[in-house]
């Protein structure tokens, strides 16, 4: 009995045995992990250390607000082209959409019947010439008839009756010379009258400038109503635009402190024109119109302003948008437009202070300025504003700052902005 019972308790030691080296076994591994997450934690505080980030000082600073309006293309002078004579349209002698000069001959109109006209006039004149003539003598004949008659008529040797008649004859052929000296002076006229008519026959540009497409075609019958085409000047072109009451008198009162309106003190109020793909134009322009009277119904002012167009790229009924400083702002505090958050319509701007700890400052934005917001209340002259890593960032983490100068910034988010939307 005995023998039996040793027998049945070993396989069960050999259980237990097993049982415990298993647990071992698991409480080794969870020792192993345990120390080694300790040691990932302990290690990553010392290894990491305050996060860098770039900040700008805010230094107050005068900058000149802008306003943009949309403006409408035309051209400085656009003249249109008509006969001042009727008639047959024969050759037409420009390139539509090229451009012409002062004097040109663009169209011509069948000058025959005006040719006739000046001829006729030529022969008119003529024979006027050899009327003229004719009463010349004879009023030279009854001069001379008179002056021999009336010393006899007053010594009695001839009858008064007839140094009477002699006197009208001289009147009568002093009259006949100041009719033939009038149809003269008509006849005159009149080759004057059908050498213009004939000069009119060629249509010519009144301007130097681009011709646009012919209205009328060779064969048609044309008139002094009809319009053949037109020019426009390019070069400078003309830009119109509106502004409100309320800008036209923040420009006048900017140009009243140089001493002078809008068109006296233009050149002090340099334009830029932003073109329908975004481009800023090269070359500014300036004021040149300001309309007498505001818009009751719209309450604005039309405003024309010309730009230089060397080569006439810009062509009228474009679209632009025309740019102006309307006011300087004294001490005003500029960020960079990357250092504002949005947290739920409110605006926010992560700064290091003193400690070289992050705190969060609600602010209010003022106009835009380039690449920066005017913050009108929230911060003070002076504060650091943190402009990267703003995702990472919390109130009272320390930090690393290293401080660069606002334009610099500025730059950096034009180039993100640039390279965002590339891509």
């Amino acid at each position: 009995m005995q023998k039996q019972w040793e027998n049945t308790q070993v396989p069960t030691q050999g259980l237990q045995s097993r049982i415990w080296v298993a647990v071992a076994s698991l409480a080794f591994a969870g020792l192993v992990m345990i120390g080694c997450g300790k040691s990932s934690a302990g290690a990553a505080p010392g290894a990491m250390g305050p996060m860098p980030v770039t900040v700008v000082r805010i230094q107050p600073s005068d900058v000149g607000l802008a306003r943009e309006w949309v403006g409408t293309l035309d051209g400085y002078v656009n003249a249109q082209i008509q006969p001042q004579v009727n008639g047959y349209m024969v050759k037409q002698n420009y390139r539509e959409g090229s451009t012409v000069e002062k004097g040109q001959v663009l169209f011509e109109i069948d000058p025959r019947p005006f040719q006739a006209a000046l001829e006729q006039a030529q022969g008119q004149y003529g024979q006027a010439q050899g009327q003229l003539g004719q009463a010349q003598a004879q009023l030279e004949l009854a001069q001379i008839n008179l002056n021999r008659d009336t010393p006899l008529a007053a010594q009695r040797a001839i009858a008064q009756s007839q140094l009477d008649n002699e006197k009208q004859q001289a009147a009568q052929a002093e009259a006949t010379v100041k009719l033939a000296q009038a149809a003269i002076s008509t006849a005159q006229a009149n080759i004057s009258t059908a050498k213009l008519n004939l000069g009119f026959t060629h249509v010519r540009s009144l301007i130097s400038g681009v011709a646009g497409q012919a209205t009328t075609q060779v064969g048609n019958l044309v008139s002094p109503q009809s319009v053949l085409t037109s020019v426009s000047q390019l070069d400078p072109i003309k830009v119109y635009f509106s502004i409100s009451d309320s800008q036209y008198l923040a420009l006048t009162r900017q140009e009243h402190q140089h001493g002078g309106d809008l068109l006296k003190a233009s050149d002090k109020l340099p334009l830029t024109l932003t073109l329908a793909d975004g481009e800023t134009y090269p070359h500014p322009g300036h004021i040149v119109f300001v309309d007498r009277q505001m818009n009751q119904q719209t309450g604005a002012i039309r405003i024309a302003a010309a730009f230089p167009n060397p080569g006439n790229v810009l062509r009228p009924g474009q679209f632009g948008r025309v740019k102006a400083s309307t006011e300087v702002m004294h001490n005003a505090l500029l960020v960079p437009q990357v250092a504002v958050q949005e947290l739920q319509g409110i605006e926010q701007i992560y700064t290091v202070g003193a400690d070289n700890k992050v705190h969060v400052v609600n602010v209010q934005l003022g106009s835009q300025y380039g690449n920066n917001w005017i913050i009108a209340s929230g911060l003070e002259p002076g504060m650091r504003v943190i402009t990267d890593n703003l995702q990472k960032l919390r109130e009272g983490v320390p930090v690393n700052p290293h401080e660069v100068p606002l334009a610099a910034a500025a730059g950096a988010t034009s180039t993100t902005n640039s390279t965002a939307a590339g891509r």
